[in-house]
């Protein structure tokens, strides 16, 4: 751990409670926010992936007609 580092979490640590838990949920929501190339990359491997499986016949497909018009009875 590096020196600013060290002196950081020193200075953090004697924040009030409910400012340390703020700092803690930003820090963390900032791990779990992919940025924009993440997110294509990612969608990009989900979709290859299903077209593989479609491709080997382990799912099957439906028409965007159908799927839109069976949309509103599926959501409630």
């Amino acid at each position: 751990m590096s020196v600013d580092l060290k002196d950081f979490e020193r200075q953090a640590l004697q924040m009030p409670v409910k400012d340390r838990a703020t700092l803690a949920e930003h820090l963390i929501a900032s791990l779990d926010a992919p940025d924009d190339a993440e997110c294509e990359r990612l969608w990009v491997e989900e979709a290859e992936r299903r077209y593989q499986e479609y491709k080997r016949g382990r799912i099957s497909s439906r028409s965007a007609e159908d799927v839109f018009r069976d949309a509103p009875s599926k959501i409630k």
